[in-house]
C-alpha cells in the first residue's frame, strides 16, 4: 500500500497525494518547471537550493536516472511534486530508478498530485511557500510551514558554492578565465572548456583580489539560487571586474548582478520562468531563440531606461522582461536564461562564442602564467 503524503502551501491549500522519495518533511518556495524532459538536470541545478520543484510533465522517472545527467553532486531542490510517478524505467542507460535515486540522495515528495490544477494555482496567486510531509499530520504541518523562510531577502549562493577553489581544462589553454561560483551548474564549465578555456572556480565569497590572481582573461559570474540584492559581496566584486577592464559574462544570477553593479535594482518576479521553451528574441540580431530559464527575480526595466550606459540585448517575449543586457562602455554582458541547457535547447550557445572572441579581441598575447 502506498503510503500518504501532503503538500500544504502557506495560503492554506492543502492537496493528499502519495509519498515518494525519502519518508520525511520538507519545505521551501514552491515553483514549477514546464520542461518536457531532463528533469535530473533540473534536480541537480544549484539555482534551485531551497525551492520545491512541481514538474508540469504528466510522467516523472519513466527514464530512471543516470551520474553523467547531474550538474552538481546532489539534488538541490527541497522537495517535489509530480502527477504520475514511474517507479519502473524503460531506458537501457539509466542507472537506476527515479525513486531509488531520490531515496539515495535524501530527497522528499509528493506525486499524484493534479499538477495542471495546481500550476494554474500557483500562476494565480504567485511563488509562495509549502511544506511536503509524508509524516506529519495537517495540523502539524501548518504549525511547521511558518518556519520556512521566505525567498524574498535570502541569500543562499554561501550555501551551494565550492568550498575549495577548482581548475577546469587544459593548464596549456590559451584562455584563462575566472569563475565566480554561484550556484555554478556543471555544463556551464564544460562548455568553456571545450572552447579552450583554462578555468579556475572560486567560491563565492572569494575577493576580487584573489580572481585577479590567477591573472585571468576574462571573469564569468554564474547562476545561483537566492535573491541578488541580498548579496553585496558579489555585487561588489562584480564593481572591481568591470573596473579591471577585462571581458566579463554572468549568466542568470551573474546577470542580475551585473545589473545591481551598474546601479539596476532587480525584483521578485509573480512566479517566475522556469522551463525549456521561454522564447527570446536577440534585438542585435533580430534573430528569436528558444531558452532554457530558470528565475525567480529580474532586472528593472525602468532603471535600464534611466542608465544610457547599459543596452537591452535580448527581451522574453511573452512578458517583455528583460532577457539580455551589455554595457556600452566595458566588454560585460549577461543573459538571463541558460545557454549551456542539456538536454536543449542549444540555440544560445552562440553566447559562449561571444564571450572568448570578447577576450581574442582584447588580448594580443597570452598573459605570462
Amino acid at each position: 500500500m502506498q503510503k500518504k503524503a501532503y503538500l500544504l502551501l502557506e495560503d492554506g491549500l492543502l492537496i493528499e497525494g502519495t509519498a515518494i522519495g525519502k519518508t520525511g518533511t520538507t519545505g521551501g518556495e514552491i515553483c514549477f518547471n514546464t520542461g518536457m524532459t531532463g528533469y535530473q538536470e533540473i534536480y541537480t541545478d544549484p539555482s534551485y537550493y531551497g525551492q520545491i520543484i512541481v514538474n508540469t510533465t504528466a510522467h516523472i522517472g519513466n527514464y530512471g536516472a543516470v551520474d553523467s545527467e547531474e550538474e552538481s553532486n546532489n539534488p538541490q531542490i527541497a522537495g517535489l511534486v509530480v502527477n504520475d510517478y514511474a517507479k519502473e524505467f524503460s531506458r537501457k542507460s539509466a542507472q537506476e530508478s527515479l525513486q531509488a535515486y531520490l531515496e539515495r540522495k535524501g530527497v522528499t515528495g509528493i506525486a499524484d498530485v493534479d499538477t495542471r490544477m495546481l500550476v494554474r494555482y500557483i500562476r494565480s496567486k504567485g511563488a509562495m511557500n509549502a511544506l511536503i510531509s509524508s509524516e506529519l499530520t495537517p495540523e502539524q504541518m501548518r504549525a511547521e510551514i511558518r518556519k520556512v523562510p521566505s525567498m524574498d531577502g535570502l541569500e543562499l549562493s554561501s550555501l551551494v558554492t565550492t568550498k575549495e577553489a577548482y581548475f577546469a581544462g587544459s593548464p596549456d589553454a590559451p584562455i584563462r578565465v575566472a569563475v565566480l561560483d554561484l550556484g555554478i551548474k556543471r555544463s556551464i564549465v564544460e562548455n568553456m572548456a571545450s572552447r579552450g578555456c583554462y578555468c579556475k572556480v572560486f567560491p563565492a565569497k572569494t575577493t576580487f583580489e584573489e580572481l585577479a590572481a590567477f591573472k585571468p582573461h576574462g571573469y564569468f559570474i554564474s547562476n545561483g539560487p537566492g535573491d541578488p540584492s541580498a548579496m553585496p559581496y558579489a555585487v561588489e566584486t562584480v564593481k572591481k571586474a568591470l573596473a579591471s577592464n577585462k571581458p566579463l559574462f554572468g549568466i542568470c544570477l551573474g546577470h542580475q548582478l551585473l545589473a545591481l553593479a551598474s546601479g539596476i535594482s532587480t525584483y521578485k518576479m509573480h512566479h517566475g520562468h522556469r522551463g525549456l521553451n521561454h522564447p527570446v528574441k536577440n534585438l542585435l540580431s533580430g534573430k528569436g531563440e528558444m531558452t532554457s530559464q530558470n528565475h525567480g527575480f529580474a532586472v528593472s526595466e525602468k532603471d535600464i531606461e534611466k542608465n544610457p550606459n547599459v543596452e537591452v540585448t535580448h527581451l522574453h517575449l511573452n512578458d517583455n522582461t528583460i532577457m539580455g543586457i551589455r554595457l556600452k562602455d566595458k566588454k560585460a554582458f549577461s543573459v538571463q536564461y541558460h545557454p549551456e541547457a542539456s538536454p536543449g535547447p542549444h540555440d544560445s550557445r552562440y553566447l559562449f562564442d561571444q564571450f572568448l572572441e570578447l577576450i581574442r579581441s582584447d588580448v594580443k598575447e597570452p598573459a605570462a602564467v
